[in-house]
């Protein structure tokens, strides 16, 4: 029996909408994370606001270096549920909660959130939601922080500072982000799914056939 041209088509088209959509379990674990990570960049707050402060303090700009904990959301957003929008969705919850909690950015930290997010979400969508390797998680890293390095352009005095001084900041939150979001998100999605928290996505299925 031969399968028709429009029919595999049809079977094709039905597996990319079934890909793309997003299903309660993945909502689900969008709100999780986003809290989860919101916490961490709660914690984050202090001392990442002090490692800034104190590295802005050696050169104007090298406080980017301590920004990728808070870029993190998006790229393990992307990484976990592998959906449009993951990554944006994730990172803004996280925003939302450290709003909420409390921090000296105030209703900002949701337009970070925003614009990180979707700097993250880009990297996942050149990649047409198909990779989510080490590198591509680096690559939303950077993302993150070139979303973040632009929004600042226009919620903070950076625009009018010196362009030595923005081009050592993007850098540097390039730098933080293909780190401290990248890898370390790419490790701590590794490892969550190594416990079988991840068993009803990609990530956990990759996991057991990498054992």
């Amino acid at each position: 029996m031969h399968t028709s041209p429009s029919a595999l088509a049809n079977r094709s088209s039905v597996a990319a909408t079934n890909r793309f959509s997003w299903r309660v379990v993945d909502i689900v674990v969008a709100a999780v994370l986003g809290v989860a990570i919101g916490l961490l960049f709660w914690g984050w707050n202090t001392v990442g606001g002090l490692w800034f402060t104190a590295m802005d303090g050696v050169t104007p700009g090298l406080g980017g270096l301590a920004a990728g904990v808070w870029l993190i959301g998006g790229v393990i957003g992307g990484l976990v549920i592998r959906k449009p929008g993951a990554a944006l969705l994730v990172e803004l919850i996280a925003a939302i909660v450290s709003a909420l909690i409390g921090n000296v950015w105030g209703v900002t930290t949701i337009f970070s959130g925003l614009a990180q997010g979707l700097g993250a979400e880009l990297i996942f969508l050149a990649f047409l939601y198909l990779r989510f390797t080490l590198p591509v998680a680096m690559l939303a890293g950077v993302g993150a922080g070139v979303g973040a390095w632009v929004l600042e352009l226009f919620l903070t005095p950076n625009l009018a500072k010196s362009v030595e001084f923005n081009l050592i900041y993007l850098g540097t939150l390039a730098v933080s982000g293909a780190l401290l979001a990248g890898l370390v998100g790419w490790l701590l999605v590794r490892a969550l799914a190594a416990t079988g928290a991840l068993s009803r996505f990609a990530a956990g299925r990759e996991a057991r056939r990498d054992v």
